[in-house]
């Protein structure tokens, strides 16, 4: 196994994930089969109860593994399907060894970080790299690492260490380090500033590591005399300082490598040239391309909980960019605050709520993305019944489409109090309730039309679904839920007929959409939204598509 591990200096935010992605994607084109592992030193054991406003949005894996967003650049990326062991943290980390410690397995001896915690990291690593995740037999021939945080936090110490216990057992041919790092321009001076950079590339050699390549983020390409003076303070050969400027889109960045021939140093550094090909990245050209190149936007209302934070709606957003770009559209995303569309608001922040209303209303289609909690509820309900009623493209996402739901009970069934349990567990008409367990989804509808299958396999992350008790009502009144799952008692896609189109998902769609295989939800909202989804359906139905 060759590993190339991702490190990130100055300051966080870097991009380390898309960078650690992109190398992958050029590795990959070379005929290289790659795997990634993302390691975050806090001791949180998974992402699950992070606040997607500190952290941003939790990305959930075929295997339920709720892990850090950057795991969702990867699948997308590089098109695998990773475990919940492929994302490292400190809390699982010192979790195994405690667990060990109890059952003891250490045989009495005093546990302490070196050797114990950094032997489970090292051990960890080599176990979860050797799993495919690419629907291959067998393992792949690099594993990508990406380490969180910057060089000098405190809590990465202990995988600093181990990584450097990696690095000498596996020898110079096997192991490859990419430290990301910032060249800021001060306004007044004007210049590319290399100081802050020689001080991280200082820290993490200190540690034990010496970088194999510099990616340098920056506003502007990198002039050569910075290359230059980079090179010289930091001992990284000129040829190794890689240049990840500022681009149009993310899908550059893959081309930006490339072009810069990192993917020869990078074989090289690896010995892997005798068993790689020519790079073949004609697919990510063309679709760097056709972004750039998309004139027409489709405005889309986004009423979420967190939009604060953009991120906290990541794949979401990601989603809508496959498939607007498979229509040959800009997604023009507008945020709403669903809580700003309350009537409370209208009394509070009248100029915020007068707002909101005046975005939703002003958009071709309207998406309501999952989320926790009865905050902004009622607002979400509200964008529900405005799509409805006046026929706009709707979709909601998990808590999505229960909002839809208990809208639909209240407005057209006339239960005024209907409500979820999880918000008011005292409602007489409770029309979605606690029902863990995972799920198959057997359904019929465009999304099943569009797939061509009969079962598919979605990712869940909630335990409240459709109360079956109240199914028939609802569907007497009008509402169809059509995609079920193999019991028939878990409701998890429903539509409204003579709709252009309403559609909730209990499931979680945007985590398995790909650049150039878009979520069918994702493409049925914004065909519906241009006008363009009855002539999508007739072609396919004729196999003209």
């Amino acid at each position: 196994m060759k590993y190339v591990l991702v490190t990130g200096g100055v300051v966080s935010g870097l991009g380390k994930g898309v960078t650690a992605s992109s190398v992958g994607v050029v590795l990959k084109a070379c005929g290289l089969r790659v795997t990634s592992i993302k390691i975050d030193p806090y001791l949180n054991t998974d992402a699950g109860t992070m606040s997607p406003f500190e952290h941003g949005e939790v990305f959930v894996l075929d295997d339920g593994g709720e892990v850090d967003l950057d795991l969702g650049n990867y699948e997308r990326f590089l098109d695998v399907r990773l475990t919940r062991d492929n994302n490292i943290t400190t809390g699982k980390i010192y979790q195994s060894v405690l667990d060990k410690e109890r059952r003891g397995d250490y045989l009495g001896k005093t546990v302490q970080v070196v050797p114990h915690i950094t032997d489970a990291i090292k051990n960890w690593i080599e176990s979860v790299s050797v799993i495919p995740v690419d629907g291959k037999e067998g393992p792949a021939d690099v594993c990508v690492i990406e380490l969180g945080g910057t060089v000098g936090d405190i809590e990465s110490m202990p995988f600093i260490e181990a990584l450097r216990q990696l690095y000498f057992s596996l020898g110079e041919d096997n192991f490859c380090l990419i430290h990301v790092s910032l060249i800021p321009v001060l306004g007044v001076v004007g210049e590319q500033k290399t100081k802050p950079t020689q001080h991280s590339v200082r820290e993490l050699r200190a540690l034990g590591l010496t970088p194999h390549f510099l990616a340098c983020r920056s506003a502007e390409p990198l002039l050569e005399a910075t290359k230059q003076k980079l090179s010289q303070f930091c001992h990284v050969p000129v040829g190794n300082i890689l240049n990840i400027h500022d681009v149009p889109n993310i899908w550059h960045i893959p081309l930006l490598l490339q072009n810069q021939n990192a993917h020869n140093a990078i074989l090289a550094q690896l010995d892997l040239h005798s068993v790689a090909t020519l790079p073949n990245l004609q697919e990510w050209t063309n679709r760097a391309q056709k972004v750039d190149g998309l004139k027409d936007s489709v405005r889309i209302a986004m009423v979420g909980k967190y939009v604060g934070l953009t991120d906290s709606y990541l794949s979401v957003v990601k989603a809508l960019l496959h498939a607007c770009t498979a229509c040959s559209l800009k997604p023009a995303v507008d945020w709403i605050a669903a809580s700003d569309l309350e009537d409370e608001s209208a009394k509070l922040t009248p100029e915020l709520h007068a707002a909101a209303w005046k975005t939703l209303k002003s958009a071709a289609c309207v998406l309501v993305p999952g989320g926790f909690g009865d905050r902004g509820v009622k607002g979400m309900i509200l964008a529900a019944n405005y799509a409805r009623e006046n026929k706009v493209p709707y979709l909601g996402i998990c808590l999505g489409m229960q909002v839809s739901v208990i809208e639909f009970a209240q407005s057209v069934l006339g239960l005024e109090k209907a409500n979820s349990s999880e918000f008011d567990a005292q409602t007489p008409d409770p029309v979605v309730i606690f029902m863990p367990e995972p799920i198959l989804i057997f359904y019929f509808t465009f999304v099943a039309r569009y797939h061509n299958h009969k079962y598919v396999d979605e990712r869940h992350r909630h335990r409240y679904e459709v109360n079956p008790e109240m199914v028939d009502m609802l569907e007497e009144a009008g509402l169809k839920f059509v995609g079920k799952d193999e019991s028939g008692q878990r409701m998890e896609i429903v539509e409204l007929p003579n709709h252009p189109f309403y559609v909730g998902v209990q499931f979680h769609p945007e985590f398995k959409s790909r650049p150039g295989r878009p979520s069918a939800p994702f493409l049925g909202l914004v065909l519906a939204a241009t006008g363009q989804l009855g002539d999508y359906l007739s072609q396919q139905q004729n196999g003209s598509l």
